[in-house]
């Protein structure tokens, strides 16, 4: 998984990994030469396309989820259509009305279903999974420590949590930024400086979620699949 803020370049990152191909949950590769499904508007439409990848001759090596927390919005779509009262009888209109949390774990259902079919994929086509999603801030409170905020992927707690576990990679991507100090005495402060530079961060922080399982691995990269793919083939 890789998550960034807006505009990064996530998409463009994936699109350079060995014979991709998205699976758009959201419009937003039309300037990218990759090759695609069909935008999906519906829970139904993913997994048609998984369907497709699973079962028909192709050479495809990468398949791309772009992005997650879209998906996580056809998911709550087919959660209300499945469900579309309360147990009290009252229309659904939004996953939050079914009460306290349940929305969310009824969605789990499908979540699992996603992560089934990406499973089959990996073990018996053999492809490489990139899943993109969005950043947020979250309030994280360690049992040990004051409360502070950090960067997660844009997703309820529980899937965020299956999706994170799941994966053998998550890096967050975001925009290189020094600190420097400026003025004196009562006057010092610090002040952000930006490079410009675009890197992923491929292990946790106390700003950010990250994770992997490769020896070795820069603590932070360029956002570049070529540079990616450099460092693990040591």
């Amino acid at each position: 998984m890789l998550y960034g803020v807006h505009g990064i370049g996530k998409s463009t990152f994936a699109a350079g990994a060995p014979n991709a191909v998205f699976l758009p949950t959201e419009d937003g590769i039309a300037d990218i030469d990759c090759e695609s499904f069909p935008l999906a508007e519906s829970y139904d439409d993913v997994i048609g396309y998984l369907t497709q990848l699973a079962t028909e001759d192709h050479d495809r090596e990468t398949l791309v989820v772009d992005s997650v927390d879209w998906l996580e919005r056809l998911i709550w779509q087919k959660v209300i259509e499945e469900f579309p009262t309360t147990e009290k009888g009252k229309a659904v209109e939004n996953i939050e009305d079914y009460g306290y949390a349940k929305g969310y774990k009824f969605a789990m259902k499908w979540w699992r279903e996603i992560l089934r079919y990406l499973e089959g994929l990996r073990t018996h086509k053999g492809l490489t999974l990139v899943l993109l999603a969005h950043s947020r801030a979250e309030r994280h409170t360690p049992p040990d420590n004051d409360a502070y905020d950090r960067y997660a992927p844009k997703l309820h707690k529980e899937a965020s949590e299956v999706l994170q576990e799941w994966c053998d990679e998550v890096f967050f991507a975001n925009y290189q930024v020094f600190t420097k100090k400026e003025g004196s005495g009562f006057n010092e402060r610090n002040i952000a400086v930006g490079t410009g530079n675009r890197v992923m961060h491929t292990a946790e922080m106390p700003a950010y979620k990250a994770k992997n399982r490769i020896d070795n691995l820069p603590l932070t990269l360029p956002l570049s699949w070529q540079e990616y793919a450099d460092a693990i083939s040591f």
